[in-house]
């Protein structure tokens, strides 16, 4: 399956009083990992909302935390596509500091239209699938591979 990768660094404000992660970066940074995995394989989700007026709304999401992460630390999320269904993808989420990995999880995305102010999931084409199915990393042009998110 498609996979992708890339750095951001840890926020002051996303620690707590103790200078630890506080946990619900984990699910910014998951979406942030989604919204450019799919940019990454040519899906960008704002370009399919415009053009084709499918969204990608977040169903489930899950993360075990594994390792405290700390101000400053650098760190790679690691993507790849777990499952494929009729209207839905999940996506699975690995967050590493260097070779540790920090915490691990999924986020399930719907292939939703929108028409007329109304979203009804619909079948995801198979194009898309075949893309998603590809056995290689995704395209990566990260310009800056440190975002600050």
């Amino acid at each position: 399956m498609r996979r992708n990768e890339f750095q951001l660094r840890v926020n002051w404000g996303d620690t707590d009083k103790a200078g630890i992660v506080y946990y619900p970066n984990y699910f910014k940074w998951f979406d942030i990992a989604g919204h450019q995995f799919f940019r990454s394989a040519g899906l960008s989700p704002a370009e399919l909302a415009v053009n084709k007026q499918i969204i990608l709304p977040l169903i489930d999401v899950r993360c075990t935390f594994e390792q405290p992460l700390y101000y400053d630390d650098i760190i790679t999320i690691k993507t790849v596509v777990a499952e494929i269904n009729n209207k839905t993808i999940k996506l699975h989420h690995d967050v590493y500091r260097g070779d540790t990995r920090t915490g691990t999880g999924y986020e399930l995305r719907g292939w939703v239209k929108e028409t007329e102010g109304k979203i009804k999931a619909v079948p995801i084409p198979d194009e898309v699938k075949d893309i998603l199915r590809e056995d290689r990393p995704a395209e990566n042009n990260q310009i800056n591979p440190w975002l600050s998110a």
